[in-house]
């Protein structure tokens, strides 16, 4: 079974995340539709509050290896999992040209995971074409280390859509997992 995560996690690393710099680079986007590093960690800052550092240094790798982000999302979320588990979250997705969307996500996981937390959530969102475009499956690799409370980012494609998450939680949680995000319109509690 261990192999066989390990395969699986391997494989959806290789062929999503080797692609995303790829794919983020692959649309040309205006200058003023996109969000500079400065924009995004003050929003951050007010956001998550006391996790300052550690977030512009996020930010800061998350836009050195993609570019600038044309949306993002701000929200809270809970999951948890043992060996399967599941992700539930709300916010807004947040554009300079195209207006604001209120978005719901949701997924399951798979992977050697167990654990809870309940997180604020910063989804940084690249060449997304139309805001109707975040609805759909946003799949990726993650991995969480909380004890009492952590930060992290998490890589997701669809369509040559990147979203990255970046999480500052609290809870106890420890492991990797694959799986996806669907954002939809209304909440639901279907992860499928």
């Amino acid at each position: 079974m261990r192999a066989l995560i390990r395969i699986a996690c391997l494989a959806l690393l290789a062929s999503g995340l080797g692609a995303a710099p790829a794919a983020a680079q692959a649309t040309p986007q205006p200058a003023d539709s996109r969000f500079s590093p400065h924009e995004l960690v003050d929003t951050g800052h007010k956001f998550f509050g006391g996790v300052s550092r550690g977030l512009a240094q996020i930010i800061e790798r998350a836009v050195s290896q993609w570019g600038l982000p044309n949306g993002y999302v701000l929200g809270q979320e809970a999951g948890g999992a043992f060996i399967g588990g599941l992700r539930y979250g709300e916010g807004t997705l947040y554009t300079k040209n195209a207006g604001d969307l209120r978005v719901y996500w949701q997924g399951p996981t798979l992977g050697w995971d167990v654990g809870g937390e309940g997180a604020r959530t910063m989804m940084l969102v690249y060449n997304l074409p139309a805001t109707q475009a975040v609805y759909q499956r946003f799949g990726g690799v993650d991995g969480s280390a909380y004890f009492v409370g952590g930060l992290g980012m998490t890589v997701l494609t669809a369509n040559g859509i990147v979203v990255i998450p970046i999480r500052s939680g609290v809870g106890v949680r420890l492991g990797a997992n694959v799986g996806y995000l669907k954002f939809t319109p209304q909440a639901t509690w279907n992860p499928f």
